[in-house]
């Protein structure tokens, strides 16, 4: 009896076993991809995030019926590096990104003119391709100085087949933007606001795209960067529930994105492409600060309980809303505190699509196997590490380890360097001159909000990140594109 018993329980263990691996597995096809990455949207802005007001719906059900990340993290606290990071999976700082990039040809001291993402990068649509995918973007580009010229690449030589975008924000304002390109084209003044153009450029593509292949799309939404301006009924909406119009228009630009993605998530349904579609939806950075510059009254985005804002290297700055939709492989309702990054997206699509992998140092890992459930953590080989020689804290160099977190200043001679946009042939030897100092280590994962420097009570920890930290930073130094005219 007892026998047969066990006889019973073990057919059961392995039934059950058999079960969540066939709920887990990939379908047989290679997964359509969609990415969705807001500008400037904060830690705190979703309602599934915690945000009092806004409302956001859409993005409440794909985290519901999804992954929703808790430490999820961009490439660098700012746009330009941002973008480059997720496109190519390395530190923008190898591609030679180092802050926001100005637009415009006319040569500046620092040679900020001739930044771009150069044609030597290999990017998500271009190994994507490799494997058979049809690509689109369309929204904000900004990884160029000198956008739809001949002079610097554009986005179809990184790899898009078919590309609607600006070079930085939609001008001029969210509003009937005057400013988008459509392969090459200029296509002058539209009417209606950017989200759902953009949106509407997306399903148009979708519909003409071979159904017998897979696609990666790319909507790179410039809500809510300024400058902010949203639909009149979304704005009377909110005004109750805000301090002023400003905030008003704020939080309706939020749901306006929310909306925008649920006409796609609504298309994807009608033409059954729900079920085979991997859609990835974040933020290039943190919250831009209230009033920081003149154009930035409307900017109310909210940090949650995260320490800084845009710019910055302590948590605000980059750690934004993650969530994954997978259906029939991510189990809904998920919630995970692993540490997954925007240069993690090119090597997992890769693994998703048999598409090799670049020749090139990469500074992401490979998701699939915690995406299926194969692993219950994320397998990371080397910490993720930011250097933002522009940062508005005094930091410029973070890393995140494990549970830990340690941030230095960069010296020369005893004194803090000062604030870099750049890195050129004119100060490349005074940063590479520059050493690690005033370190802190947090126990983020303990301590959100950055409260309490720990470097005193647990030193051997400290002594073995801080050294970690300098490996780190010397080898990607050492890996730093350095620009000359």
């Amino acid at each position: 009896m007892k026998t047969c018993k066990w006889h019973f329980i073990l057919c059961f263990v392995f039934i059950s076993a058999t079960v969540t691996l066939a709920r887990v597995e990939v379908p047989a096809a290679k997964p359509n991809i969609i990415v969705l990455l807001c500008d400037d949207l904060g830690y705190g802005d979703l309602s599934c995030y915690g945000h009092p007001v806004i409302q956001t719906p859409n993005l409440d059900r794909l985290a519901g019926q999804g992954l929703r990340l808790t430490a999820c993290y961009s490439a660098a606290p700012v746009c330009s590096p941002s973008r480059v990071g997720l496109l190519t999976g390395r530190s923008p700082n190898r591609a030679g990104v180092y802050d926001w990039i100005p637009p415009g040809a006319r040569q500046q001291p620092n040679l900020r003119d001739l930044v771009h993402m150069q044609k030597r990068e290999t990017t998500i649509p271009m190994v994507l391709s490799q494997s058979g995918y049809q690509t689109c973007l369309v929204g904000k580009w900004h990884c160029n100085s000198q956008f739809n010229s001949p002079a610097q690449p554009q986005p179809g030589d990184a790899g898009f087949d078919h590309w609607f975008a600006t070079q930085n924000n939609a001008a001029p304002s969210h509003e009937n933007p005057k400013n988008f390109v459509r392969d090459g084209e200029p296509v002058g003044p539209l009417t209606g606001f950017s989200s759902g153009l953009i949106v509407q450029e997306a399903i148009q593509w979708l519909n003409q795209t071979d159904k017998q292949h897979p696609f990666y799309l790319q909507v790179s939404f410039h809500e809510p960067h300024e400058p902010v301006a949203s639909p009149a009924e979304l704005v009377k909406k909110y005004r109750p529930k805000a301090a002023n119009e400003d905030q008003a228009q704020y939080f309706a630009n939020v749901e306006n994105v929310d909306q925008a993605v649920g006409r796609l998530l609504t298309f994807l349904s009608q033409k059954d492409l729900d079920q085979t579609t991997l859609i990835v939806f974040t933020s290039d950075n943190g919250p831009e600060t209230l009033n920081r510059y003149g154009g930035a009254k409307r900017s109310y985005g909210s940090p949650g309980a995260l320490k800084g804002m845009k710019l910055w290297t302590s948590e605000a700055g980059f750690r934004v809303p993650g969530i994954i939709h997978w259906p029939g492989v991510v189990k809904p309702g998920s919630v995970s505190d692993e540490v997954v990054s925007s240069l993690d997206l090119l090597p997992t699509f890769c693994a998703l699509s048999g598409a090799a992998l670049p020749q090139r140092t990469l500074d992401g890992t490979d998701l699939s196997g915690f995406l299926k459930g194969r692993t219950l953590t994320v397998p990371r080989d080397k910490p993720l590490l930011w250097c933002y020689y522009n940062s508005l804290n005094e930091h410029a160099v973070a890393m995140r380890s494990g549970d830990w977190k340690i941030l230095a200043t960069l010296q020369v001679d005893g004194q803090r360097l000062g604030k870099i946009t750049n890195i050129h042939a004119g100060n490349q030897a005074t940063i590479r001159h520059a050493v690690l100092g005033d370190f802190e280590l947090y126990h983020i994962k303990a301590d959100l909000s950055e409260a309490k420097n720990v470097a005193e009570a647990f030193p051997r920890k400290f002594a073995k990140l801080s050294q970690q930290l300098q490996d780190r930073y010397t080898e990607l130094i050492q890996g730093s594109h350095v620009w000359a005219r």
